[in-house]
């Protein structure tokens, strides 16, 4: 077994690759914590193009972003009141964003302890300073960036076998399938539908459409 790392992440070259990972980034970015100001700032000034499913959806986020933004309270406060009125509050959360309640109905099931295991195999692990469980769906965007940015050529160095691009894609599709496709579309399902969603509704929409359109991708390679 390789020697567990903390998740890191590089830049990948190709453009949709990019693309891909940057969204996931975001995506962890925005589930991981409240959006702050700049982060907020970036998404309203980010521009839309074409016409697809997803640039739709990704100017909703940013038309979302504008008016979380201008907020009286002020973006930060506002988007930290939002996320922490779903995703925290007080008791069981109104949203849960860890895949062993979808697929257990409890926290830290076995889906966590299978995910661990796979991540062990990858020479990931949790970060010291992180303390959500690795099933949060941030740290699973996070392993997916990692996944489609990661550079074969550094592949030793990181403690993980050379991979070619096949056996890359490979990768992604078994780590998306086995621990994110089975139970995303109901997390962002139940976003979308809560009351007090707003901003994340603008979120959970986008995430919908993105692990949708990953599930056709992997579906026909």
């Amino acid at each position: 077994m390789t020697t567990a790392q903390p998740i890191r992440f590089a830049t990948a070259d190709q453009g949709e690759e990019t693309a891909r990972a940057d969204l996931y980034g975001l995506l962890a970015a925005l589930f991981a914590a409240p959006a702050s100001l700049a982060l907020l700032e970036s998404i309203a000034a980010a521009p839309a193009a074409g016409e697809g499913v997803l640039d739709q959806s990704w100017r909703a986020l940013t038309d979302a972003a504008l008016l979380l933004r201008d907020d009286p309270r002020g973006g930060g406060e506002a988007a930290r009141d939002e996320y922490e009125r779903l995703f925290i509050g007080i008791g069981k959360p109104e949203v849960m964003l860890y895949g062993s309640f979808y697929l257990s109905g409890f926290l830290m099931e076995k889906p966590l302890a299978a995910l661990r295991t796979d991540l062990a195999q990858l020479g990931l692990a949790r970060a010291d300073d992180v303390v959500e469980s690795e099933d949060h769906i941030a740290s699973l965007c996070e392993v997916m960036r990692y996944l489609i940015a990661f550079d074969a050529d550094d592949a030793g160095d990181k403690g993980a076998p050379p991979l070619d691009e096949d056996a890359q894609l490979a990768l992604q599709k078994k780590f998306f399938g086995v621990h994110m496709q089975p139970w995303v579309g109901e997390m962002c399902g139940a976003l979308i539908r809560h009351p007090q969603s707003r901003f994340y509704r603008a979120v959970a929409v986008l995430a919908q459409q993105f692990f949708d359109v990953e599930a056709q991708a992997f579906d026909m390679d």
